[in-house]
């Protein structure tokens, strides 16, 4: 049955699991995503085809070297079925007046949409001492991302949508990017981002998302109304040490693609569970 076969997948390598399925017999479905094998941002080595497996061995190596580490590891039963999985990982440790803080977290969907991230995030706080500047974080952020969709109220924004970051006109370099960060998003250039329907503004998907309960459930909406299928964002917070120094940095990466199409496998498999726990009776038809 359903719970039986789900145990047995946690304990398969994702490499020996079998592509069929069925109502009785599921198998994990990878979700689709909004990133690419050639376009593939993460933090910290975790992107969205992460399993939860793999993004708890980068947490542990991670925060290894820390003893005063908060670690939140959280589980969660899938549907009625005795089957849990891990659901969201947090890992943290304060900042201090000579150490930086820092907050890591992901969180996964389900074992029948394959335990993948679909939202990761991470938080920098940095001591009055360590703040780096600016230019210097904004170049390390291009280097690795790339040019950014939009820049601008401390934020650089990454859009994705077909497989390629979204364009909206703005051409940044980095002395660009560096000069916009602080300024107010242009209007002009923020509302290209929305569908010609109105349909939502990625700004605005971000910004609630952020903001919102981080579960699967709680986010669909969110994702279904976005005009993008993935979004990075990277928050850069002035410090105290002195205007042109970053104090926080924030970066959320997200998959809204990811999001829906492991709701819909979610919702596929506890349908067939809740199908093999009742069957519907078979009509014994009297013969006439």
């Amino acid at each position: 049955m359903l719970r039986r076969a789900l145990v047995t997948l946690l304990a398969m390598s994702p490499a020996a699991l079998p592509a069929s399925s069925s109502a009785e017999d599921i198998k994990p479905k990878t979700p689709e995503s909004a990133f690419t094998a050639k376009l593939r941002p993460d933090i910290l080595g975790i992107s969205s085809d992460s399993p939860a497996a793999s993004a708890r061995a980068i947490f542990d190596s991670s925060f290894k070297a820390r003893t005063d580490a908060k670690t939140d590891i959280q589980q969660q039963k899938f549907g009625d079925t005795s089957v849990s999985y891990t659901a969201a990982l947090v890992f943290s440790f304060s900042a201090g007046a000579k150490q930086t803080g820092e907050v890591l977290s992901a969180n996964f969907s389900s074992p029948a949409s394959a335990n993948r991230a679909y939202l990761v995030a991470r938080s920098l706080t940095f001591a009055p001492d360590q703040q780096p500047s600016k230019a210097e974080m904004i170049k390390q952020v291009m280097d690795k991302y790339g040019a950014p969709t939009i820049v601008g109220d401390q934020h650089l924004y990454y859009f994705y949508r077909g497989g390629s970051i979204m364009s909206v006109g703005a051409k940044y370099k980095e002395p660009a990017a560096l000069e916009a960060i602080d300024k107010p998003l242009d209007p002009r250039t923020a509302l290209k981002l929305n569908a010609a329907s109105g349909r939502g503004s990625c700004v605005a998907a971000m910004k609630r998302t952020q903001a919102r309960d981080k579960t699967l459930g709680a986010l669909l909406d969110e994702a279904k109304g976005a005009n993008c299928e993935g979004a990075l964002s990277v928050q850069l917070t002035p410090g105290t040490a002195a205007p042109d120094r970053v104090g926080n940095a924030q970066f959320t990466l997200v998959d809204f693609k990811g999001i829906i199409s492991a709701a819909a496998i979610d919702d596929a498999a506890l349908a067939a569970e809740k199908n093999a726990r009742n069957p519907t009776p078979k009509a014994n038809t009297p013969k006439l």
